[in-house]
């Protein structure tokens, strides 16, 4: 078996030819990943804009003015706003452009209104409460990168610049098979005590679409060579990565380990010395993956986020999907194998840094799915490491 540094370094070199992108509504970009740049086409604002409610002056007035004659209003959005000339104001409202010949604005509260006059009350600095031209940002600024998944903050600025349609990297099409004569679907009757529910399915499902992914549920096939081969070569035709639970291990009906290179696809390797899932195989067939995950619970999960989660992302730009943090451990730690563990762990984060302790988690076979609720992370520990005292920095995959 291959090590898990090893088993990174060839998915982080394989050749991704298919990434593709599409002209989407600002409305419906919300959570995919930008495909190009976006460059600021003109400063803004690109006139001096006052930030508050007050009367607009020009600041040297206020060595030999106390009351100035108010000449006008100037509404947010006025065509027309005038200018002032020394010993007079114009009074202006948040939003609205400073009138020629202005360069402050006297808040409001700091004046005392009398008629068609007001006189200040307490002086500001130069420059108060007025925007700056280019105060957000200058022209030729790029203001998100490609690769950005767009959140709200990133559909505020698009909308602000008037983004009617954005490029955005297509979500590539994931299908998720679960094989496996054991495997019952959920909402079917148990006819016996040897079925176990599909749970990987939705599990996989869900971590797809939480990637930006397009998942594509392909059913439970049993274990039948045929039925397998068919199912499969099915979901390579009509979608970029074919992830599967079950099959791949020494067992007498683990088919698919044997039927994936039937379909023409090249194992890029199988087997990695990790804890849990040393089992898995990453194979591809032309701008095609396969990601052949175990069947445990806890096993397929932890693979797809290690070797299908970069893929997926890779697709679309992105080149981490998960953060690697550091963090301390709490309690010490035993390891149990000279593979590289990824073990479910709790992740607090206090007095300025992370920690990790395993109150709650069960210890036992890599079926338990149940380790990896509340605030989980995976702790790595390499081939080399051993038992980890309390107080060991240490690496975690942060869920």
């Amino acid at each position: 078996m291959i090590s898990y540094e090893t088993s990174q370094n060839m998915i982080s070199l394989l050749s991704i030819t298919n990434l593709r992108s599409e002209r989407v509504f600002l409305s419906s970009g919300l959570g995919r990943i930008l495909a190009e740049d976006i460059v600021a086409d003109s400063d803004y604002p690109i006139h001096p804009t006052s930030a508050m409610d007050g009367y607009a002056i020009a600041h040297r007035d206020l060595e030999n003015y106390e009351t100035f004659e108010v000449l006008g209003d100037n509404p947010a959005g006025a065509d027309d706003i005038g200018g002032v000339i020394s010993g007079a104001c114009i009074k202006t409202f948040t939003g609205s452009l400073m009138p020629s010949g202005s360069d402050t604005l006297i808040p409001i509260e700091n004046v005392r209104v009398n008629g068609d006059s007001i006189t200040v009350t307490k002086t500001v600095g130069k420059g108060f409460a007025v925007r700056p031209v280019g105060e957000s940002y200058r022209k030729g600024e790029v203001l998100i990168p490609r690769g950005t998944k767009i959140g709200f903050a990133e559909i505020g600025v698009l909308a602000g610049i008037n983004r009617v349609m954005i490029r955005v990297t297509q979500r590539p099409r994931v299908a998720i098979i679960a094989t496996g004569s054991e495997i019952l679907d959920i909402g079917e009757e148990s006819r016996h005590a040897g079925q176990i529910r599909s749970s990987n399915s939705y599990t996989l499902q869900a971590l797809v679409d939480t990637l930006g992914g397009e998942s594509v549920q392909m059913g439970i096939v049993g274990d039948d060579q045929d039925a397998i081969m068919e199912r499969f070569e099915e979901a390579i035709s009509s979608c970029d990565i074919v992830v599967s639970t079950g099959g791949v291990s020494v067992g007498d009906y683990d088919f698919v380990k044997d039927i994936v290179p039937r379909l023409g696809a090249k194992v890029i390797f199988k087997g990695v010395n990790i804890k849990p899932g040393q089992h898995v195989m990453v194979a591809q067939r032309g701008d095609k993956f396969v990601v052949s995950l175990p069947g445990f619970a806890y096993s397929s999960t932890v693979t797809f986020i290690l070797y299908a989660g970069p893929l997926i992302a890779r697709m679309m730009g992105i080149e981490n999907p998960y953060e690697v943090i550091e963090a301390t451990l709490k309690v010490p730690f035993v390891k149990r194998s000279n593979k590289s563990e990824f073990t479910a762990c709790n992740l607090s984060f206090e007095e300025g840094r992370y920690w990790v302790d395993f109150e709650g988690k069960k210890g036992g076979s890599s079926a338990i799915l149940t380790n990896l609720l509340g605030n989980a992370g995976l702790m790595i520990c390499g081939e080399e490491d051993g038992d980890l005292e309390a107080g060991t920095l240490v690496r975690v995959i942060k869920l």
